[in-house]
C-alpha cells in the first residue's frame, strides 16, 4: 500500500466485507466507516472492481507478511524446510481461523466475486500464484518432487480447512492447533512421497 489513506480504505473495505458481505461494500460505506470525507474512496479506487482489487492487494499483503521473515529456501535443509512448512501451515491456518478470521471471510467474499468479475478474477489468480510459488519453493526445498503441482494440493487443503471452519459445517468446532499440526504433518508426508 502506498499511503496511509489507501491502507485505511483497504483495511476498512476488508472489515466491511467480513461484516456485511459484498452488498455492504460500497464507496460510500467505506468513507463512512473510515471517517473520511465523501468521495475519498472513489478518489483512490474509481470503480467497484478497483475497490475490490485494492482490497485483494491488502489481504495478500497482510496474509503474506509472516512469510517474509523466512530464510531463503536455498539455505534450508530438507528437514528445516519441512519444519518451516508445518509451522507456516499450523500458524497461518490457525491465525486465519482466529485473529485473522475477518480477513478469511473477506477473502471468501472476494473469491466468490472473482467468479463473476473477470478483472477481480485476474487479480485474485495473480495473487494466488504468488502463494503457490512460495509453497512450491518450500516443497522443493523439503525434497518434494513435482513441487508446483503438489503446491496446488497444499493450497487446496488450506482453503478447504478455512472454508469448512469459517463458513461450512465445521464452523462450530474449528480444528485445534494440535489437530492442524497432525493434519499438516500427514499431508506433508503424503506430498513429499516420490
Amino acid at each position: 500500500m502506498t499511503s496511509p489513506r489507501t491502507r485505511l480504505i483497504a483495511d476498512t473495505a476488508v472489515a466491511l466485507l467480513a461484516d456485511r458481505g459484498l452488498r455492504g461494500l460500497t464507496h460510500r460505506a467505506v468513507d463512512e466507516a473510515a471517517g473520511l470525507p465523501p468521495g475519498s474512496t472513489s478518489n483512490v479506487a474509481r470503480t467497484r472492481a478497483a475497490l475490490l482489487t485494492l482490497t485483494l492487494d491488502r489481504l495478500a499483503e497482510v496474509e503474506a507478511a509472516p512469510l517474509q521473515t523466512s530464510p531463503p529456501t536455498a539455505e534450508l535443509t530438507p528437514e528445516a524446510a519441512r519444519g518451516l512448512l508445518v509451522s507456516f501451515l499450523v500458524d497461518g491456518v490457525g491465525a486465519a481461523l482466529t485473529t485473522g478470521r475477518a480477513l478469511t471471510l473477506a477473502r471468501f467474499e472476494l473469491a466468490l466475486e472473482a467468479g463473476r468479475d473477470p478483472e477481480v478474477r485476474d487479480r485474485y489468480d495473480a495473487l494466488g500464484a504468488g502463494f503457490r510459488a512460495i509453497a512450491a519453493s518450500l516443497l522443493a526445498a523439503a525434497g518434494g518432487e513435482d513441487a508446483e503441482r503438489r503446491a496446488r494440493y497444499l493450497i487446496a487443503w488450506c482453503d478447504g480447512i478455512l472454508f469448512n471452519a469459517t463458513a461450512g459445517s465445521g464452523q462450530a468446532a474449528p480444528p485445534t492447533p494440535d489437530e492442524l499440526r497432525e493434519q499438516a504433518e500427514l499431508l506433508l508426508r503424503t506430498l513429499l512421497q516420490p
